[in-house]
């Protein structure tokens, strides 16, 4: 697929998962998805379970989108971005809509990007974008193998220009087929959330 390729008419929800330098690289990711966008993003960045998240402070002046932190059974709009919050494990159900889990940690990880991941392609199937960023353990390798069997679209950032590489190995290893893409790929990548503008109506030749 080239990284220019329109997805607005392909997908219904994005997935982001990442861990160390992961805020950092949101931070310039953000600002690439259009106001216009049609589908959710959901997210889950390892951040310590002990502490409120300030994610929502940080992302909100870098995306033109609204960004919440996740709440149980918050019902998944379209063009939100919802940031799971500390020591919740972030699932998608039917609906569709969010659900927060306090089951074990995996990966030493509540929330879990694996989780996620599963769950939406549990829901969304081959209608998931699913992307792994910088980070320094396994988690996310699984999950993003789940939306490759769905069929859904799976990128990984290139270890090239990632803080921690471990995260990004782990998931290029377990679906060798995803794209791995430079952040200013992936940046590319989301502008292409953008939907078609909608055909103008034909004219009335009474009308001319």
């Amino acid at each position: 697929m080239s990284t220019s390729a329109p997805l607005s008419d392909r997908i219904d929800a994005v997935v982001i998962g990442g861990s160390a330098g992961a805020v950092e690289a949101l931070c310039g990711l953000l600002p690439f998805v259009p106001a216009t966008i049609r589908v959710p993003i959901l997210m889950v960045l390892h951040l310590p379970r002990d502490r409120p998240s300030l994610l929502e402070e940080v992302f909100s002046p870098r995306c033109a989108c609204p960004i919440r932190e996740a709440q149980d059974k918050d019902p998944i709009e379209p063009g939100t971005v919802y940031v799971a919050p500390p020591d919740y494990h972030l699932l998608v159900e039917p609906g569709p809509q969010v659900s927060l889990s306090v089951d074990e940690v995996i990966h030493f990880s509540r929330p879990s990007i694996d989780v996620l991941f599963e769950s939406a392609a549990d829901f969304y199937r081959d209608r998931v974008l699913g992307i792994i960023l910088t980070g320094a353990n396994e988690d996310g390798a699984e999950g993003l193998a789940a939306i490759q069997r769905a069929g859904g679209i799976v990128v990984v950032q290139s270890p090239r220009d990632a803080q921690a590489s471990a995260m990004l190995k782990a998931a290029m290893n377990r679906s060798p087929s995803a794209l791995v893409l430079s952040l200013a790929d992936i940046a590319s990548l989301l502008r292409t959330l953008e939907p078609d503008p909608a055909p103008a109506a034909p004219r009335n030749p009474e009308d001319q």
